[in-house]
């Protein structure tokens, strides 16, 4: 993987949001690495060896267009990009990683696909989905609970232990390994999954990038 990059929105506002652990993962990547990110005109940017790292500033609804102004600039292909994310429909404690597909209902996601097509390969950090009271809009721009905050440090941790194995191996080798790991306590069991929508991905029509993200979110 030559251009790796975290969604999530830029300012203090969205600091530690449910929303920005694509942030936290590849921030904590680059952490390890000794790498300091710099501010560009479409979003900070580091360097891990061969590898690019980028955080967009455009927000969320518009990640697409830091994405491919990285990728045309440095001449990196959608088979050589990942995209670490958020994702309501995996718990808190899972990750997976898939190549090609939908968005998911993951509309940073799918500014990326509508810019560069969908053929990139996407690490996916579950968030969990809110509970029965709480919008979608209102869950994924809220912070982690303190309760939640050491299973986070192993997500976190857990994610840049992925994202060096796919730069390192490719995504099917780091897939094998990754997608079986559970970092939640054995009580907890999955929640329910989310209904498939036409094309066959989960219906997550309310996902906060329909409102806030055009702008500030």
């Amino acid at each position: 993987m030559r251009l790796v990059v975290g969604l999530g929105n830029p300012g203090p506002k969205y600091t530690g949001t449910r929303h920005n652990a694509g942030f936290l993962v590849v921030e904590e990547f680059a952490r390890r690495h000794g790498a300091a990110f710099r501010s560009g005109r479409h979003g900070e940017e580091a360097r891990v060896g061969r590898a690019r790292l980028l955080k967009p500033t455009t927000f969320m609804n518009r990640s697409g267009v830091a994405v491919q102004a990285a990728a045309t600039r440095n001449g990196v292909p959608p088979e050589e990009t990942l995209v670490v994310h958020d994702d309501l429909d995996l718990p808190l404690g899972r990750l997976r990683i898939r190549t090609g597909g939908g968005a998911g209902g993951q509309r940073g996601v799918r500014d990326v696909i509508d810019r560069i097509g969908p053929g990139f390969c996407r690490l996916k950090i579950g968030i969990d989905r809110p509970p029965p009271e709480w919008p979608v809009e209102r869950w994924v721009l809220s912070r982690f609970r303190d309760d939640e905050a050491s299973l986070l440090e192993q997500v976190v941790r857990a994610g840049a232990d992925a994202v060096q194995r796919i730069v390192d191996e490719g995504p099917v080798a780091a897939a094998n390994h990754v997608n079986g790991i559970d970092l939640r306590p054995s009580s907890e069991p999955d929640p329910p999954a989310a209904e498939p929508d036409r094309d066959g991905e989960p219906d997550r029509a309310g996902d906060a990038s329909d409102t806030e993200h055009d702008a500030p979110a």
